[in-house]
């Protein structure tokens, strides 16, 4: 059974800085693209950003969160991070970590495994 668990959300100011974990198991994260998605009330699920199964540190974002937000994986432990920096009243949000098999889209729905998400806020 595949689970995808994250943690590491909370409250924070603006301009300061956040890490959100996603911790796998049941998948071989080493075969998995790992992506990072976040929804806010009445907004659409958007993508954060992206990594693939095959570097630790390579990885695609959303234009909304590029160069602020880095996303780093740990296949030894199977967990992917979200180091979130220069936070803003609009980054708060449901942040979500999601699988797909060997490859790393960016639209939601072409995921197979979530999470329950872990929330974020930041407070102006």
């Amino acid at each position: 059974q595949v689970q995808l668990v994250e943690s590491g959300g909370g409250l924070v100011q603006a301009g300061g800085s956040l890490r959100v974990s996603c911790v796998a198991s049941g998948l071989t994260s080493s075969s998995f693209g790992m992506g990072w998605f976040r929804q806010a009330p009445g907004k659409e699920r958007e993508f954060v950003g992206a990594i693939g199964w095959w570097s630790a540190t390579s990885a695609d974002y959303g234009d909304s969160v590029k160069g602020r937000f880095t996303i780093s994986r740990d296949n030894a432990k199977n967990t992917v991070h979200l180091q979130m920096y220069s936070l803003k009243p609009e980054d708060t949000a449901v942040y979500y970590c999601a699988a797909k098999y060997l490859s790393v889209p960016t639209r939601p729905r072409e995921y197979e495994y979530w999470g329950q998400g872990t929330q974020v806020t930041v407070s102006s």
